[in-house]
């Protein structure tokens, strides 16, 4: 089973699935990794496949049916989804799928309606600084973007293997948009966004919350694309009260 997949799991309880973005690892959820087991939920953060799918099946339905078959073969028979990004898209496509087994959806600067992408075929991507710079966009405080988060970024765009898919992928989810089918999203959805999100600005959360019947929207300021990172407190309350409510 562990050879088959790469994934971490912490605490006893209601299972919550936590699904990382394009350019996104497991240590993007640090903070909510540690932070949900203290409140009775069991977390699971598989390492999404993205740079050893086959070239031609990268795209954001082959991952979801990864994660379908992820949660089959762990015998999972209800949980809760948490998306960031090209997470909260996948999340979207199983909400749909499987709506017998998702109780909850939970999205945060998701894409699958519009997004502005780190820019097409990275021009300078040998140019450390401005890898550094195009990461710093993502949040609202660029000190958000660690030295380790940009050396994995730099790394990845430097990396032509791993450069196509991440285009791949970007492309896959521009073309899959959701919008006509987000009315038919029937799961209880929370909507965590950044004010100050530059890939998915607020006025996507705004649709999201708009096209979604049962949604909540949640709003953090100082904050950019990926609140788990850059305000994991208050990412994290929010996550937990409405969990809770």
């Amino acid at each position: 089973m562990s050879k088959k997949y790469d994934y971490i799991e912490e605490g006893r309880g209601e299972v919550i699935i936590l699904l990382h973005g394009l350019m996104g690892a497991v240590s993007n959820f640090e903070s909510t990794l540690k932070e949900l087991p203290k409140h009775g939920y069991r977390v699971i953060l598989p390492m999404l496949p993205l740079y050893s799918m086959p070239i031609l099946k990268t795209n954001v339905k082959q991952l979801a049916n990864f994660i379908k078959k992820f949660t089959e073969d762990l015998n999972l028979t209800e949980y809760s989804l948490l998306g960031n990004s090209l997470g909260g898209h996948i999340g979207l496509l199983l909400a749909l799928s499987e709506k017998n087994k998702i109780k909850n959806l939970i999205l945060s600067g998701s894409s699958g309606l519009y997004e502005n992408t780190l820019g097409g075929a990275f021009p300078k991507r040998g140019d450390y600084d401005y890898i550094k710079t195009k990461t710093e966009e993502v949040f609202f405080n660029p000190k958000a973007a660690t030295k380790q988060l940009v050396d994995e970024v730099f790394e990845i765009v430097n990396n032509r293997e791993k450069v196509l898919r991440v285009l791949m992928m970007a492309k896959s989810a521009i073309r899959h948009n959701m919008k006509d089918d987000l009315p038919n999203i029937t799961q209880k959805t929370c909507i965590i966004w950044g004010e100050n999100d530059k890939v998915t600005p607020p006025e996507v959360g705004r649709e999201f919350h708009q096209e979604i019947p049962n949604s909540d929207l949640f709003w953090i300021d100082k904050c950019g694309h990926a609140p788990m990172i850059e305000q994991p407190k208050k990412f994290n309350r929010i996550l937990i009260d409405w969990l809770k409510k």
